[in-house]
């Protein structure tokens, strides 16, 4: 972890283990350079996936991005109070479990008890599913997420920058997701139009 060098809300980064372990990276990579403290919880498997698809150097890497990390086990830890300050949650990337979990209202880990709390308390919530094809329980969940106040923003890569490398699409996406958050990025470049 990082020195607690940084000031404000900080920001609650959950990773699932769905595949896209490379937009957590960026994301982290991103708020690092625009200031904004980062909390990280990780679930098991999100673990698991995120070392497959980038090693053990881009878990560290993660962490070391992050000022705090809790156990996806500590359904005590701050993100599950509604007396906690926070910028916002993202999940990234959030498996069909973990949002089915969500909205069954079935907290097993900090990730489904954090968001069932940032819900409750109307903060924001970002969903980065990553699924295909979908079905109709996916997107019912996705729906009454939505309903509840969450927001669903699928895992689906721009082209128009026209990216040189897997690593400049995945942080034009994760720079999509601060833009949304309300972050400004300069490094942005937006659709200019044909």
């Amino acid at each position: 972890m990082s020195e607690q060098r940084k000031e404000g809300h900080p920001l609650l980064l959950a990773i699932t283990g769905a595949s896209g372990s490379i937009y957590a990276l960026e994301f982290a990579r991103l708020m690092e350079r625009l200031g904004q403290p980062l909390h990280l919880v990780i679930s098991e498997t999100g673990t698991l996936v995120l070392e497959h698809e980038l090693g053990p150097e881009g878990l560290r890497a993660i962490r070391a991005l992050c000022q705090q990390e809790y156990p996806s086990t500590a359904i005590g830890a701050a993100p599950a109070s509604g007396s906690s300050r926070w910028k916002a949650m993202v999940i990234l990337p959030c498996t069909m479990g973990t949002l089915g979990a969500i909205m069954s209202g079935a907290s097993r880990n900090l990730i489904h008890r954090a968001a069932d709390c940032f819900l409750k308390e109307r903060r924001q919530v970002v969903a980065v599913v990553r699924e295909s094809p979908l079905n109709r329980i996916h997107m019912s969940n996705m729906l009454a997420f939505h309903d509840a106040g969450g927001t669903i923003f699928p895992a689906m890569p721009a082209f128009y920058h026209r990216p040189s490398s897997i690593d400049e699409l995945a942080r034009f996406f994760a720079c999509r997701i601060a833009e949304f958050l309300g972050f400004q990025v300069d490094e942005m470049e937006a659709w200019k139009g044909i």
